[in-house]
């Protein structure tokens, strides 16, 4: 039997679709939102800076016109052109009548049927660089590791969620040998498919360099020294490397520029001293292989600024201590469910929000 046309997903209705979007949306939220994405990209931060000194009615000229402005000169000419006269057939809107053939034409319309050409264009324009990006996080999901990688004698839970459709953020597993795995979380400075590139370029690097027989201080090295050839001028990553014994209690770690990371024991936290420069800053710099002994109950977090940057709709910050205060509070789990716990605290915290940075944990515990 030809099942083809049975298994295909029809598409939907097209009233039965805007019925569903009224249903869906909340005017004022949502377009706050838009509006605010809106500002976030076309302006800069000074124009940014400049708008909060004005007045609220001038504020809206000043960015109202910024915004029209911005967006106007990113079109392509063809584009510009096109709306050009299209605004200028808006404008006019007189009614012309061809009496040769009896063709009523009104010229508003054209203007409109151009303008609408126009976003159809930047539509198909969006919707190819989606799927472009798209395809490249399916790339880098394929790349990550199981969020519960299985080692002897340790518990270990993996989050990393990109902002957008490809994040800039690095966490990886990787097992070494019978007895031994590397952990590596690495944070390339800004966002998007530029960070993404890199972050994939700096997996490859420390996969190959952390099977050689070499220590974690050689490989900080040698890890640097490939980045900041074939990195981007004045771009930097900060990155923790850890590396682990099977059924001990033994990490050794190298931190380059990261965020030092924590111990809890009875909820209490103790921050690990402040790491060496970050990648890419230095073309030959040294890094301190340091070695902890975690104890019994005790569990080990790593974490990137993208969760205590998260911010909501209010525009207030997640914050080093409401994370402190979350992390203390579910220490009692194991680090699959305190790792859950904490991601559904910070989407709750978010809500609507645009997500301002990438996400990414570790949480790892000693099995008893």
């Amino acid at each position: 039997m030809n099942t083809t046309n049975n298994n295909k997903n029809p598409d939907p209705k097209l009233r039965h679709t805007i019925r569903e979007d009224f249903r869906k949306i909340d005017f004022r939220k949502d377009l706050h939102r838009e509006y605010s994405g809106l500002s976030e990209f076309y302006l800069d931060s000074e124009k940014r800076k400049r708008l909060e000194s004005l007045p609220v009615f001038k504020r809206w000229l000043y960015q109202a016109g910024w915004l029209l402005k911005s967006m106007f000169l990113h079109l392509t000419p063809i584009r510009r052109v096109l709306v050009l006269v299209g605004v200028f057939f808006l404008f006019i809107g007189r009614s012309i009548t061809v009496d040769h053939t009896t063709i009523s034409m009104n010229e508003s319309l054209l203007g409109g049927v151009l303008i609408l050409f126009v976003l159809f264009l930047e539509l198909k324009d969006k919707l190819m660089a989606k799927h472009e990006l798209e395809a490249g996080r399916k790339v880098q999901q394929a790349l990550m590791p199981k969020q519960n990688p299985d080692f002897p004698g340790w518990s270990i839970w993996l989050f990393s969620r990109p902002a957008n459709e490809v994040g800039g953020d690095l966490v990886d597993y990787l097992r070494i040998d019978e007895t031994k795995a590397g952990l590596t979380m690495a944070d390339i400075a800004g966002k998007g498919l530029h960070a993404a590139l890199l972050t994939s370029k700096l997996q490859a690097t420390v996969r190959a360099l952390s099977t050689d027989n070499i220590t974690l201080s050689e490989l900080g090295h040698k890890t640097n020294k490939i980045f900041h050839r074939d990195s981007l001028p004045n771009l930097f990553a900060s990155m923790l490397y850890v590396q682990i014994q099977a059924n001990s209690n033994k990490i050794e770690y190298i931190n380059a520029g990261h965020f030092p990371p924590l111990i809890i024991n009875n909820k209490e936290i103790t921050e690990f001293e402040k790491g060496d420069a970050a990648l890419g800053l230095i073309p030959d710099t040294s890094f301190t292989n340091k070695t902890i002994e975690l104890g019994k109950d005790e569990l080990f977090i790593a974490y990137s600024d993208g969760v205590f940057e998260a911010v909501n709709d209010r525009g207030e910050f997640f914050g080093i201590e409401r994370f402190y205060q979350l992390v203390k509070y579910y220490s009692n789990q194991n680090p699959d469910e305190m790792g859950k716990s904490i991601i559904t605290q910070l989407e709750q915290f978010i809500g609507n929000n645009i997500a301002a940075d990438d996400i990414s944990l570790i949480i790892m515990k000693r099995k008893s």
